[in-house]
């Protein structure tokens, strides 16, 4: 397995299907990119309504305050370019529209690495593959190959946006359980713990307790890549898509 290194990488996009999902699985390695002098974007399928624990912010209200919380979690960490896609929370499906949308913006930001989560359902930790993150993972590696690459697919993506076609050339993928590349996020961790505390409708009941299970988790992964003690990493799955 052969990863690329950071000086060939110009611009990264993160398509994940919740806000707080980037945060999660890797906000640590996305302040180490911006720290180089990577431009990053955040692409989110949904805005979230489903999620939260005070039932009553509904009504698109939960919607409008996870759109704002990521926006202040994306700053968190070095990210400016936040976009939504609009799908409904909870219903994400693996469809050609999703496919179409998502491989638009593949070609409107023009990224050399693609972060993403697993298609594949994790047995060891189930949290990490809810279904929406199984389908935009799915879609997320179709768009990348073939779609955002091949002129003709989506056509109207080209003649009607003038939007060329783009390759991809590696995608990262997280919360699987075939993890073959960590990275070290010793000096960022903070900055990934402000951005989750930015989350405020899903991390408030938490309290203390959040940086508690974040160390542990990551410590976990530092141990599993052979770090030194008192490190933390993030782990993904490496796809070469070139």
């Amino acid at each position: 397995m052969t990863v690329l290194d950071d000086a060939e990488i110009g611009t990264v996009l993160a398509v994940m299907a919740h806000p707080d999902d980037v945060d999660f699985s890797s906000a640590g390695t996305i302040a180490t990119f911006t720290e180089k002098g990577i431009r990053v974007v955040y692409c989110l399928v949904t805005d979230g309504d489903a999620g939260g624990f005070d039932r009553e912010v509904d009504n698109g209200g939960m919607a409008a305050l996870r759109r704002t919380e990521q926006i202040e979690a994306a700053k968190q960490v070095g990210v400016d370019d936040v976009r939504f896609l609009g799908y409904k929370d909870g219903t994400v499906e693996q469809t050609l529209a999703l496919r179409r949308d998502i491989a638009r913006v593949i070609r409107q930001v023009r990224p050399d690495r693609v972060i993403t989560s697993t298609p594949e359902r994790n047995y060891v930790r189930l949290g990490p593959t809810h279904p929406d993150h199984r389908a935009v993972g799915g879609a997320t590696l179709d768009a990348v190959y073939p779609d955002a690459r091949n002129p003709y697919a989506f056509p109207e993506l080209l003649s009607e946006e003038g939007l060329e076609a783009w390759t991809v050339r590696e995608v990262w993928l997280s919360g699987g359980q075939d993890a073959d590349h960590h990275v070290d996020i010793t000096s960022t961790i903070d900055r990934k713990l402000a951005a989750l505390r930015a989350h405020q409708s899903q991390v408030g009941h938490m309290d203390d307790k959040l940086e508690e299970f974040v160390r542990g988790w990551l410590g976990a992964n530092a141990k599993t890549a052979g770090l030194p003690e008192g490190s933390y990493a993030e782990a993904f799955q490496v796809v070469s898509t070139a």
